[in-house]
């Protein structure tokens, strides 16, 4: 972090603002943050490590170009770099008048900023700063999901690097979890031992079990030599357990001795071995609910969860779904996409989609932009019925795809939005749960400890189904829901 070197954002749209400051704090600056002109000039004398100052140009109150002058007039000679979407040649020229160094149009994209900052300051990229600006594009991955994150979320995950505890991140497929959890461990003071990551759910729970804890020669038919597991390799590290939600029931009380006890054995041996492993956890899967269905053992989701963190979905941040496909364009295009590609009529048809697939979803969709380079295609197909289902739920000639063409929808999508069937399914399996536990809390005269043994499912699980569902008990006994079960 450049401590000495702090960054004024004087800017009155929240939005904006908050993306200069995403973008600023990923440069490695700290950042001051003003709402108008009278804002930053009191900063101004508040705080004598400003070096820099991002300005927009249409502010209540008092303006950039008056702010600006006020600055020059008083002495402060910081660079001033003004944002503007008003880039008349007028407000150009009365700009660099005034004294500003810079003018940017909006909308800005993160490369031109960083290229500004950099030349305003007259910066070098600080020994150590990997993959900050000497490798722009994975560093705007890193910032597209902070944005997406928003600022509580961004806060969060730099508490929990600076701790140890076991981290559980939620969040769709495709929203970007393991790239979150990547940047906690880079961050952390583990950030020079190993990050390793296995898919529960990419592996039959017998092969999960044997790369997580290894096994000694002889453990099993084709164990010809002993191999360390990944606890083992990460020593010192983190290791990631991506989809936990899907994994065995039995290993999952493996696993929860092993974050007991700090240590494990491999398979066929007898030895126990010591651990010094931050355990991260990542899952699509709602986890509650499948403590209730018994598929996820309640102890060992109390042992994960120690902090959670939901990634929101790409529908959730519409504000960001252009900056992102632009980002994408440049990924996958080898520089500056074509001029046009995404036309406004694309742009206005990707906010109304709703994106089941999330940040994948929309990486694919840019990389067959890029080869088709047909963004009216693109267009009509993301505004079409037949977009929003699945390849195999779409009938031939009703807005299927031929085979080879990426389809929007990827294998595995966990969202409903878009699919009224499943949310009628979704809906009348809300109202048999409903039933059901109010049923058994009648039967148990509303005991909730007996209401569970009657469901079979763990009373913790109970409660929070009963939360979820907007079960109270009633006065006077009456049964009360607020689905009307």
């Amino acid at each position: 972090m450049r401590d000495n070197k702090t960054i004024l954002i004087v800017e009155d749209e929240a939005d904006a603002r908050h993306y200069f400051e995403m973008v600023v704090r990923c440069l490695g600056y700290p950042a001051a943050i003003a709402a108008d002109g009278e804002e930053a000039l009191a900063c101004l004398d508040a705080n004598r490590s400003i070096s820099l100052v991002l300005m927009d140009l249409l502010m209540p109150r008092r303006d950039g170009l008056e702010t600006l002058r006020e600055m020059r007039n008083t002495g402060r000679n910081q660079p001033v770099i003004v944002l503007s979407g008003a880039a008349t040649t007028n407000n150009v020229v009365q700009a660099i008048k005034a004294g500003a160094t810079n003018f940017l149009a909006k909308p800005i994209s993160h490369d031109d900023l960083r290229m500004a900052i950099r030349g305003a300051l007259k910066d070098e990229a600080p020994v150590g700063q990997s993959a900050i600006e000497d490798h722009p594009a994975s560093d705007s991955e890193v910032c597209f999901l902070e944005s997406w994150m928003g600022k509580s979320t961004q806060a969060a995950w730099r508490r929990v690097a600076a701790s140890d505890v076991p981290l559980l991140i939620e969040g769709e497929t495709g929203s970007g979890k393991e790239v979150l959890a990547r940047r906690i461990h880079a961050n952390s003071p583990r950030a020079h031992k190993p990050f390793l990551k296995l898919n529960c759910a990419a592996l039959p729970g017998e092969l999960v079990e044997s790369e997580l804890f290894g096994y000694e020669r002889g453990a099993f038919t084709g164990a010809f030599t002993s191999k360390p597991g990944k606890f083992e390799l990460a020593q010192g590290g983190t290791i990631l357990l991506d989809e936990i939600g899907d994994m065995d029931v039995r290993l999952q009380a493996k696993l929860l001795h092993v974050l007991q006890d700090r240590e494990c054995e491999r398979l066929g041996g007898k030895d126990r071995i010591p651990l010094d492993v931050r355990v991260m956890a990542a899952t699509h899967c709602d986890l509650p609910q499948a403590i209730g269905d018994g598929r996820f053992r309640a102890d060992l989701y109390y042992r994960l969860n120690v902090v959670g963190i939901r990634v929101p979905a790409l529908r959730e941040r519409k504000a960001d779904i252009h900056a992102a496909a632009e980002f994408f364009l440049r990924k996958h295009g080898a520089g500056a996409p074509p001029a046009g590609l995404l036309s406004p009529a694309l742009r206005q048809a990707m906010l109304e989609y709703e994106w089941p697939g999330n940040l994948r979803e929309l990486e694919n969709m840019m990389r067959r932009l890029l080869v088709i380079q047909e963004p009216e295609e693109l267009t009509r197909q993301l505004l079409s019925v037949g977009i929003h289902r699945t390849p195999a739920a779409a009938a031939p000639g009703e807005g299927s795809l031929p085979d080879g063409v990426i389809r929007f929808q990827p294998a595995g999508a966990a969202s409903s939005v878009g699919f009224p069937i499943l949310e009628k399914v979704n809906e009348a399996k809300r109202k048999a749960e409903t039933e059901a536990i109010l049923r058994a809390l009648d039967a148990s005269r509303w005991n909730r400890k007996q209401a569970a043994k009657i469901l079979r499912i763990d009373y913790k699980a109970l409660l929070y189904k009963m939360r979820k569902l907007e079960i109270d008990q009633p006065a006077g006994g009456l049964r009360t829901a607020a689905g009307g079960a």
